[in-house]
């Protein structure tokens, strides 16, 4: 079965790293996917939290090669826009920024956060556990 392409949040990214996915689940994720710089950077602050050096955080980033796509004007439009349907579960900027890369890539988004089960924003949402 071909890996489907995703767009990953912060959430999933953080799994894979802190080994809460398996090395089967992790590439089933990861695999083809892409993700926002605005969650990249999402990413690399919860690794500083958990003790990860700078080091070693662009040490893991750089042997992931991950595909990073940078925050643009129309994803900044339409992660604004997303706050108001998107507001009442509590959606962080780079929740919105994931859901926008994934609009526009025509992707669907990956997550661990539970709650986006509850978005009907026209998106499809697959959650990895």
């Amino acid at each position: 079965m071909p890996a489907t392409a995703y767009v990953i949040d912060a959430s999933v990214l953080l799994a894979a790293i802190l080994g809460e996915l398996t090395a089967e689940e992790t590439e089933v994720w990861l695999a083809g996917s892409c993700m926002s710089s605005v969650n990249l950077s999402e990413s690399i602050a919860k690794l500083v939290d958990h003790g990860y050096t700078a080091e070693v955080v662009t040490d893991i980033l750089q042997a992931m090669k991950l595909d990073v796509r940078p925050f643009d004007r129309e994803q900044a439009e339409r992660a604004g826009l997303l706050r108001a349907s998107t507001r009442q579960f509590g959606l962080s900027l780079g929740d919105r920024a994931c859901l926008a890369l994934a609009n526009e890539l025509q992707r669907p988004a990956a997550t661990a956060d539970g709650i986006w089960a509850k978005l009907d924003v026209g998106i499809p949402i697959e959650l990895i556990r």
